[in-house]
C-alpha cells in the first residue's frame, strides 16, 4: 500500500540566531528591563534585521533572557546579524552576549497568544549550539559551517572546534566565528576538556599540549589574485617568511616540505595541524597583488586555545614586499619573545635580491617547473 502523504506540509528550513544573555540571573530586576531594552534596539537597528524584516522574513522570538532570530532566505543572514549585533555592542560592554547559529527544519506555529512562533529541530539545536559558548562567542553548528566554507569572505573567519556532547547524549560539530576585530577566539571551556574532531577521532584538550612553546609553523599563504594561476606570489611570501624566522635559532620552525600538504583551499583544523606538527603557534595569512601594489595580510595563533595573539594588514607598494616579509617574520620574533643575535636580525633584514623584476622571472620560472627551496 503507498505511503499516504501529507496534503498541507509545513515543515520548511530556516536559519537561525539564538542570542543569550550571560550573568542575566544576576542583575536586579530594573537592571534586567534596561539591558533587554538596549539589547533590542542595537538587535532592530542592525541592517540585516531590517532588511529580512522588511522582506517578511524574519520572526523574532523572546526566549527568556535573550531571544531567537529566525531567518528564512539564506544562511548567511544570521551569521551577517550576529556580526551586526557585535559590532554595535562595542560602546556597550555592559552587554556580554553569547551567540547560536543553525539551520534545520521549523514549523511555524501559534502560540498561546495567537502570535506567529517557531518549533522544530533547527531552533532547538541553535540554542545547543549557542549554549557551548562563552561570552563573546558566535558558535555555528558544523552545517552552517560546510555552506559559509563556501564563501571566501567567510571561509577565513572559520576556526572548527570538533565535536561535543549536548543535551540528551547528541554530538554536535561546533565552530567558532570570529575575525580580529568581532566575536571571541578563546576556546570555550565546554571545550577545555575532551572532545572529538569532526571525524570521529579523540582530540586533547589544549591544557595537556607539550609542544615547546618557540614552535612554529608558517601554512601556505592564500592568493587572493584575481587570476587563479598566479599562486606563487602567494607560496614565495610564505617560503620567505618562513626562510626568515628558520635563521633564528631560539625558534623551531617547521620545514616547507611538511606544511605544504596543508594548502588553503582544503579547510584546516589549526588544532589537529599543530598536534600533527607538533607546535604550539601557527602562522597563516593571505596575499592579494593588484597592479603595483600588495596587501598582505599575516596573523600568529597560539593553536593550543585558537586565540590570536597577532594580526596585521599591509597594503603596500609591490617593490615594498621584502619589507613586509621581514616586518613580519621580526614581528613574530618578538611576540614569542625570540632571542635574536645581530647576525640573525641582519640575516633577516637582507632582501633575497633588490631586483624586483629578476625576482619575478625567479617565481614564475619555480611555479613552471614545479620545484621549491625547503626550509
Amino acid at each position: 500500500m503507498p505511503a499516504k502523504l501529507k496534503s498541507d506540509p509545513h515543515l520548511e528550513i530556516a536559519h537561525v540566531l539564538f542570542i543569550d544573555v550571560v550573568g542575566y540571573s544576576k542583575l536586579l530586576v530594573n537592571e534586567q528591563r534596561a539591558l533587554i531594552e538596549q539589547l533590542n534596539q542595537i538587535v532592530r537597528k542592525t541592517p540585516q534585521v531590517r532588511k529580512s524584516d522588511a522582506a517578511g522574513k524574519l520572526i523574532r522570538i523572546p526566549a527568556g533572557d535573550g531571544m531567537a532570530l529566525v531567518f528564512f532566505q539564506t544562511p548567511e543572514e544570521p551569521v551577517q546579524c550576529a556580526m551586526e549585533i557585535a559590532r554595535g555592542l562595542r560602546n556597550h560592554p555592559q552587554i556580554q552576549l553569547r551567540m547560536g547559529v543553525h539551520s534545520g527544519p521549523v514549523d511555524q506555529i501559534k502560540d498561546v497568544n495567537d502570535r506567529t512562533n517557531v518549533a522544530g529541530a533547527g531552533i532547538n539545536i541553535a540554542q545547543r549550539v549557542m549554549s557551548c559558548g562563552d561570552a563573546g562567542h558566535i558558535l555555528v553548528s558544523k552545517r552552517v559551517a560546510d555552506d559559509l566554507a563556501q564563501d571566501r569572505l567567510w571561509q577565513p573567519l572559520l576556526h572548527d572546534l570538533g565535536q561535543v556532547e549536548v543535551k540528551h547524549g547528541a554530538k554536535l560539530g561546533i565552530v567558532n566565528l570570529y575575525s580580529s576585530e568581532l566575536g571571541n577566539s578563546q576556546l570555550p571551556q565546554k571545550f577545555a576538556g575532551e572532545t572529538t574532531n569532526s571525524d570521529g577521532k579523540s582530540a586533547r584538550g589544549t591544557s595537556d599540549a607539550d609542544a615547546p612553546e618557540k614552535s612554529i609553523a608558517v601554512l601556505p599563504f592564500e592568493s587572493l589574485s584575481a587570476d587563479p594561476n598566479n599562486t606563487f606570489f602567494a607560496d614565495a611570501i610564505q617560503d620567505e617568511i618562513l626562510t626568515d624566522l628558520s635563521k633564528i635559532a631560539d625558534l623551531k620552525v617547521i620545514s616547507r616540505t611538511s606544511v605544504m600538504q596543508y594548502k588553503t583551499g582544503v579547510k584546516r583544523n589549526l588544532r589537529e595541524i599543530a598536534d600533527e606538527l607538533g607546535v604550539a603557534h601557527i602562522v597563516e595569512g593571505s596575499v592579494q597583488p593588484a597592479g603595483n601594489r600588495v596587501r598582505v595580510r599575516a596573523q600568529l595563533i597560539d593553536a593550543r586555545s585558537d586565540r590570536h595573539i597577532w594580526a596585521e594588514r599591509y597594503d603596500r607598494p609591490l617593490d615594498d614586499v621584502f619589507a613586509i616579509q621581514t616586518d613580519i617574520a621580526k614581528a613574530i620574533a618578538d611576540q614569542l619573545q625570540a632571542t635574536l643575535s645581530p647576525a640573525e636580525k641582519a640575516a633577516i633584514e637582507q632582501p633575497p635580491t633588490s631586483n624586483l623584476v629578476a625576482y619575478d622571472r625567479y617565481l614564475r620560472a619555480k611555479q613552471f617547473h614545479g620545484t621549491g627551496r625547503g626550509a
